[in-house]
């Protein structure tokens, strides 16, 4: 098992990170608001899981060994695989997750694309009594902020190699096709990439 890496980011792409070590280029699957906080050329260090499968082996990264350890329980419940675990974590942060399981608030896990009130209700049914610990927010809200969703794909898209001003235009169309509830961080970066795709 590897269960963490690091090295020097060799290379990104919108849902990968390539981290070299010791002379090897380790391809690592990341959610965009990990991908946020890495640079290439910079040193970094991810916890990771690995997924064994019949014809693949896939290694996922993370921030921090909470989003891992999540992940890793995520797959515990019926229906749930690697892609739609880290799915998740892409929508919500470990908190918001731990909350909404604890709570029973299905209308919060429902946001993440791929779980529907069924699926919602299955996490809640599986995973409440091994959820350990629940911090409490001041307003108990879930789900991505106004605020939020545009810091973190502003920084995926400098990371990408986009310059500021370039990520700042893209956000700022994005921002204007947003209308009431806000969509997951993953849909909002790929809609600016497709943008910029066009002015390079």
């Amino acid at each position: 098992m590897i269960a963490s890496v690091r090295g020097v980011v060799a290379g990104l792409s919108p849902d990968s990170a390539v981290i070299e070590v010791g002379g090897v280029g380790l391809a690592v699957q990341c959610a965009p608001g990990t991908l946020a906080g890495l640079r290439v050329g910079s040193p970094a260090r991810l916890a990771t899981s690995l997924v064994v499968r019949e014809d693949s082996l896939t290694l996922y990264g993370f921030a921090d060994d909470e989003e891992k350890q999540l992940f890793e329980l995520l797959q515990t419940a019926s229906g749930v695989g690697p892609r739609l675990a880290q799915a998740v974590l892409a929508v919500h942060t470990p908190d918001t997750v731990r909350r909404a399981i604890a709570g029973g608030d299905t209308a919060t896990l429902t946001r993440v694309p791929g779980i529907g009130k069924k699926g919602a209700e299955r996490l809640v049914l599986e995973l409440r009594d091994r959820i350990g610990p629940v911090a409490v927010g001041p307003d108990g809200a879930a789900g991505v902020t106004a605020g939020a969703w545009t810091e973190q794909v502003r920084q995926a898209l400098v990371g990408l190699g986009w310059t500021a001003a370039q990520a700042d235009q893209a956000v700022a169309a994005v921002a204007e096709t947003v209308d009431g509830e806000v969509p997951p961080v993953p849909v909002l970066l790929k809609q600016a990439i497709r943008l910029l795709g066009k002015t390079r």
